[in-house]
């Protein structure tokens, strides 16, 4: 049996991200937080509920490896991730160019200069109910994300530096 993935932080709809006790700004998707249920690929919506920290990805040419028990890895030019829901790689990271749709993950926006893949709709992974969703660096401003969460450089960095296998990010909808 596996050991459920242990809370350190709370992403709110309403812009803040709760690192243990002390509150920091985020930004969420554009289309606000919706049940991970009512998710689809492209809607703009950050999906709620409990997700593990999978996987960190940091671009090598402006950042520092970060400091992290979580596993990771440098980015390339040719990095993307599939977001093709009728593809066999969708929801998984993928060489560029590739043949179906994909993202791609080396961008010059800095946003995703530091990312940590999230647990979301991975295992197993349903066609259409979301890709590619991240705990990523913030726009200048924070701007609403695609169905990410965002925070700072000085905030991710801050959490990866704590954060250890089995932890998860929840993903909070607004209160009703």
């Amino acid at each position: 049996m596996l050991a459920e993935p242990v809370v350190r932080l709370t992403a709110r709809a309403d812009g803040r991200m709760l690192i243990g006790d002390r509150a920091v700004r985020c930004a969420v998707g554009r289309a606000g937080v919706v049940p991970a249920s009512a998710k689809v690929e492209g809607d703009g919506a950050s999906p709620a509920g409990l997700w593990p920290l999978r996987h960190v990805y940091f671009r090598p040419d402006r950042i520092e490896k970060p400091v992290t028990r979580l596993p990771v890895s440098p980015l390339t030019p040719s990095d993307g991730w599939c977001d093709e829901p009728t593809d066999p790689n969708y929801n998984r990271p993928v060489a560029l160019p590739y043949d179906a749709s994909a993202e791609r993950l080396w961008r010059d926006d800095g946003v995703y200069d530091l990312i940590v893949v999230l647990g979301y709709n991975d295992d197993p992974v349903r066609p259409g109910a979301g890709s590619a969703i991240f705990l990523h660096l913030a726009s200048e401003g924070y701007g609403p994300t695609q169905g990410c969460v965002a925070v700072s450089r000085e905030d991710l960095t801050a959490v990866l530096a704590e954060s250890r296998p089995g932890d998860a990010l929840l993903i909070v909808p607004p209160a009703p």
